[in-house]
């Protein structure tokens, strides 16, 4: 489609798609989408972008980043019939992290129906200089549809200045002076993102020093998985998240969900796993909570991964984890894709450092011997030194 122009979509599921090529210095590209009445927001929760995933509604999620090849895709799933009748507007706009838009090539959005996968508009986004946001297309109501219009208009402001200019109300997080926290926090928009040049963050210069830290992993698959336990139902893929742990006295542990060693918040291991998910999707997906309350207890912490059921390996399961401090920027980073035979990957490595938490990605999948779990393969890679035995959910 051409700048400017429009085209029919229907009222339906959409999947739109922000596509760029991946390569050293492009930046990061995150994709956006602001529900509008009157050409401004209701309240800051009209915002759906990676900090505020899901909007109130149901129908608005942002879905996350995976990286295929040397494309990187990020994924908004609209669902027009789930609009509410106040809604007149769904921008849809891409901010640059680390850079400008002028640095990014190939930058594309694509809308297609959720189900088939049948494209339905298509926009090119060229000549971009020093714009670090962009709104690149738009939804609007039109004699009982809607329509998709490419727009293509670029601010030098970032995703702060476009989302004030739609009456998005942000502030950059700190600590409060107190410990009552107002009914309507700002939104923020800050976020660190960890790749192999840049692997690590520390905690406290982001601003998360208290509170509890969710660490999230959601995926999506492209192919039928293989390889499921007996009693699954076809399709089924089962990851479980789990955390090794040794805490400052020396003792060490797991979290997971065998054995139902779930763990706890106000009490040691202080770490707690959430219920099993076997959606991936980005607002469920499988979650724990470490508590940086009690962060002086922690020695270090490895989040992993394993598959339960669904999958004989990691290959074309695209996963995305973000560590999310209830005080400070959110951390996320993508899976690199698995050529290997994995049933077990490390995700991130969080190590005291003189009363600081850092955070490593790490990313790496791991093979097991024959007759050795998955567990004990990631304790060995990492020198946990435990022992272990059979468990079941």
């Amino acid at each position: 489609m051409p700048k400017g122009s429009n085209t029919p979509v229907p009222t339906t599921a959409l999947r739109v798609e922000v596509t760029r090529r991946a390569g050293p210095g492009i930046p990061d590209v995150d994709a956006s989408a602001l529900l509008l009445a009157g050409g401004r927001v209701r309240a800051d929760g009209d915002l759906v972008f990676y900090n505020q995933p899901a909007h109130a509604s149901g129908a608005v999620r942002h879905q996350g980043e995976q990286v295929t090849g040397e494309r990187v895709t990020d994924t908004l799933l609209v669902d027009l019939a789930r609009v509410e009748s106040g809604v007149e507007r769904i921008v849809l706009a891409a901010s640059a992290d680390g850079g400008t838009f002028g640095q990014v090539p190939g930058l594309t959005v694509q809308v297609s129906d959720a189900v088939t996968g049948h494209a339905v508009a298509r926009f090119d986004s060229t000549g971009a200089t020093v714009e670090t946001a962009f709104v690149l297309g738009e939804f609007y109501r039109r004699q009982g549809g809607w329509k998709f219009r490419a727009v293509g208009q670029g601010y030098d402001s970032g995703l702060e200045g476009l989302a004030t200019d739609f009456g998005i109300t942000v502030d950059v997080p700190r600590r409060p002076a107190a410990p009552a926290v107002p009914s309507t926090p700002p939104v923020r928009l800050s976020k660190v993102t960890l790749t192999k040049a840049a692997p690590s963050v520390s905690l406290a210069k982001q601003g998360g020093t208290f509170g509890v830290m969710r660490v999230n992993l959601n995926w999506q698959t492209r192919k039928r998985p293989t390889g499921r336990r007996r009693g699954a139902r076809p399709g089924d893929l089962d990851l479980d998240l789990c955390a090794l742990y040794e805490l400052a006295d020396g003792r060490k542990g797991v979290v997971q969900a065998l054995g139902s060693a779930f763990g706890a918040l106000d009490r040691p291991p202080y770490i707690h796993l959430d219920g099993d998910d076997r959606t991936g999707a980005a607002a469920n997906g499988e979650n724990l909570t470490i508590s940086l309350d009690h962060k002086e207890h922690l020695r270090r912490v490895l989040v992993f991964v394993t598959i339960y059921e669904g999958a004989s390996s990691f290959a074309d399961l695209h996963a995305t984890v973000t560590l999310q401090p209830q005080h400070g920027a959110p951390i996320d980073f993508s899976l690199d894709e698995c050529t290997v035979p994995s049933t077990v990957c490390a995700l991130a490595l969080i190590t005291d450092t003189g009363g600081d938490l850092v955070v490593r990605r790490e990313a790496r999948y791991l093979v097991p011997e024959r007759g050795v779990s998955p567990q004990r393969t990631v304790d060995r890679a990492y020198g946990w030194g435990m022992n272990w035995t059979p468990g079941r959910k």
